[in-house]
């Protein structure tokens, strides 16, 4: 029997690629989407096979019609806490009146419950959400990608091309970061959708990388030696971190102000996930490091 599954947030990015890898899975997929989203975006969506539903995301019983006859529902919203919590209890109290079984949050970033309160804002809107989640009858399932490879290719401090340099906190040159691909991280989700005996926390990679290793990868593919150094302590950084946001309190109300990017490093360099889900799922293949910078490093 083909399995119904509900996806919000299918005109994002990973929404998008969510709901390609849930369709040639052969699942039959309903974005839900506002009515003023982009028409070039939902025209997309349809071309992929979906079937588009405008809804008003602020009526709950809307968006429990909607939501009717799903295995899943999988949120792939992003935002503060007007999308984060509010948003997503309006589409969680639907799933749960329209008697969904199954709930992806929109978790997609580092393993965070293990995190100190307080070191990240946009955690903490998640970790808020999780705390109303799990009160909840829905069987959930978080996806945790560690970080997006994609930020490898936008000159931070970790890998800078302009710069040509790779940097890193406290005594981390041989820490080993999560990243994985958005293609990885969506292939893995709809995956997650599908299964449903799928556990609670699925911590993914695909790749595991410290700033030496990328090092080594930058030489070898540019024959170029990239200054590698230590930016600071990871006691100094968090400070930097906490004046930078007292002295930008209107990045409160951005997404990724230049604190919050701080904010995602410095969890990036104090929490790592040990034990992977990857092998779950026998049919998927993982992007490697190498070939990854290889796409954008020449």
């Amino acid at each position: 029997m083909q399995k119904k599954i509900v996806v919000f947030g299918a005109t994002g990015n990973l929404g998008r690629r969510i709901t390609r890898e849930l369709l040639q899975r052969g699942a039959a997929v309903q974005a839900i989407v506002r009515p003023s989203a982009d028409p070039e975006k939902t025209k997309a969506l349809e071309q992929l096979g979906a079937t588009v539903q405008e809804v008003d995301t602020d009526r709950v019983e809307a968006l429990a019609l909607a939501s009717a006859g799903a295995h899943c529902v999988v949120s792939a919203v992003a935002g503060l806490g007007d999308v984060i919590i509010d948003l997503q209890k309006r589409i969680l109290d639907a799933a749960v009146q329209a008697g969904v079984p199954r709930f992806i949050p929109s978790d997609f970033c580092t393993d965070y419950t293990d995190l100190v309160p307080g070191e990240n804002r946009n955690f903490d809107l998640r970790r808020e959400f999780r705390s109303y989640l799990d009160r909840t009858p829905v069987q959930a399932s978080s996806v945790f990608n560690g970080a997006f490879a994609d930020i490898l290719q936008y000159n931070t401090p970790i890998l800078n091309l302009k710069e040509k340099s790779i940097g890193y906190w406290g005594d981390k040159a041989d820490w080993k970061l999560d990243f994985t691909t958005m293609d990885d991280t969506a292939a893995f989700t709809a995956e997650v959708a599908l299964d449903a005996e799928a556990p609670r926390n699925l911590p993914i990679a695909s790749f595991q990388v410290s700033p030496n290793d990328l090092w080594q990868a930058v030489k070898q593919l540019t024959h170029q030696e990239f200054r590698i150094h230590q930016l600071s302590s990871l006691d100094d950084f968090a400070q930097f971190i906490k004046k930078q946001r007292a002295d930008y309190p209107a990045g409160e109300q951005e997404l990724y102000a230049k604190w919050q990017q701080g904010q995602y490093m410095y969890s990036m360099f104090t929490t790592q996930h040990t034990q992977l889900a990857n092998d779950r799922y026998k049919n998927l293949t993982w992007t490697t490091s190498l070939d990854f910078i290889k796409s954008f490093v020449h």
